[in-house]
């Protein structure tokens, strides 16, 4: 599943602990339709996770399933000139970004595609999941420096993203993409907003996998 290169730096972040989230799953009445229609309300899915875990392909094919708008929160950012380049890294206030995103998006359908898309005001937020050995894999081959793939190898493991997205939202899907194509990610994603849930965390543990994934840790 491919993803732009480039790295989103926030420059404030949520409190991040370590902690693995208890498995937990929660009902609200929201139902998703094709074409965009969501008992006529609109809805901003946010679609996030460590980068290499799938997500811009995820987000442009269930973009096009809802029938909603595509935005990719890097080339967003970009467009509006927020935030401030820093070698390869464009860094942002994510509080600036925020406010942005709802002054020109409130109102509309969107699915926004990022790995800081969990700091926007959205209704659902989708963190996809990824063996860490896997993101180590995808990120080699991109070319990535070994520091940086480390970090998001390591991120992954400890669920750095998952952790950010649950103290800043309600409601928050995880989804685990290991050893499924985008088509079956997709349509995880829709069943699970179809049939009202909007809270589905704690399902992933990669704390058995460190000794495997050790040699991408390693500087």
């Amino acid at each position: 599943m491919g993803e732009e290169k480039g790295t989103l730096t926030p420059s404030r972040r949520a409190m991040v602990n370590p902690r693995r989230a208890e498995p937990e799953a929660m009902t609200y009445p929201m139902s998703a339709e094709p074409g965009g229609t969501h008992g006529g309300d609109p809805v901003i899915i946010a679609v996030t996770g460590t980068p290499g875990v799938g997500k811009t392909t995820v987000s442009k094919l269930l973009a096009r399933e809802l029938g909603h708008e595509y935005v990719n929160i890097k080339d967003y950012a970009l467009e509006k000139g927020l935030g401030e380049m820093r070698g390869d890294e464009l860094e942002l206030d994510v509080d600036e970004l925020a406010r942005s995103f709802e002054r020109d998006f409130a109102g509309r359908d969107v699915v926004v595609d990022g790995h800081l898309s969990h700091f926007l005001n959205a209704d659902i937020v989708v963190v996809l999941r990824a063996h860490p050995g896997l993101i180590g894999e995808r990120l080699k081959e991109r070319g990535y420096p070994r520091e940086k793939v480390g970090e998001n190898v390591e991120a992954e493991l400890v669920d750095v993203i998952l952790v950010e997205a649950i103290e800043e939202n309600d409601r928050v899907i995880e989804v685990d993409t290991t050893g499924k194509d985008p088509d079956e990610v997709v349509g995880e994603i829709l069943e699970l907003i179809e049939r009202g849930i909007t809270k589905r965390v704690g399902i992933v543990d990669w704390s058995g996998v460190y000794d495997e994934v050790l040699p991408y840790l390693r500087p």
